[in-house]
């Protein structure tokens, strides 16, 4: 599997759209505090009501193929993705 360090993955993260003004998506893997693996196949970043740069949060929704919202957005700490467009973060 490939690798990607995990300050290349958020300054990917931080691309919200592409010149056409549509939204990025990515897929992300990420563990929940309750240690359950999460896996989203498409999904497009999305903000979090709170300091997410004190926390080290990051909110991610999942989203269909025409880009329609499905599910709740999640809250995912930085530490935690372990799995970013099918390549494994790093430090």
């Amino acid at each position: 599997m490939l690798k990607i360090r995990r300050a290349d993955m958020l300054r990917e993260y931080d691309i919200k759209s592409d010149p056409q003004g549509r939204q990025v998506t990515f897929s992300i893997r990420f563990i929940k505090i309750n240690g359950e693996s999460v896996f989203l196949p498409r999904a497009v970043a999305t903000g979090l009501n709170w300091n997410v740069a004190k926390s080290r949060m990051r909110g991610v929704r999942p989203v269909s193929s025409k880009l329609d919202p499905i599910g709740h957005i999640y809250p995912v700490r930085i530490d935690n993705i372990i799995e970013w467009n099918n390549k494994r973060v790093i430090l």
